[in-house]
């Protein structure tokens, strides 16, 4: 995994808001291809329990993501990187 390398920590006690942060965070992963597009991402409680956080804050962190265009949810399914999820990463202008 020598690209994780690339991904920066998450800094939950950073100057950012913690659901920016852990927002930041999952793009630098879809980013370096650690979440490729079409992978389902954990449940959300999941993503609490392993970035040690509030669920609201994964929720709120989710939403942010959304917005980019890098996840889409799925009622009934769950939550998958975006098909274009890596070409749109870093050409948000």
């Amino acid at each position: 995994m020598s690209d994780q390398s690339q991904v920066p920590d998450f800094n939950p006690q950073g100057p950012q808001l913690v659901y920016v942060a852990l927002a930041d965070h999952i793009a630098a992963r879809i980013a370096v291809g650690e979440l490729r597009p079409g992978m389902r991402l954990p449940a959300e409680r999941a993503l609490a329990e392993e970035y040690g956080v509030a669920y609201m804050t994964v929720r709120r962190a989710t939403a942010v993501l959304r917005e980019r265009g890098l996840i889409v949810t799925v009622h009934g399914k769950g939550t998958f990187v975006a098909e274009s999820a890596r070409d749109s990463g870093d050409d948000q202008r």
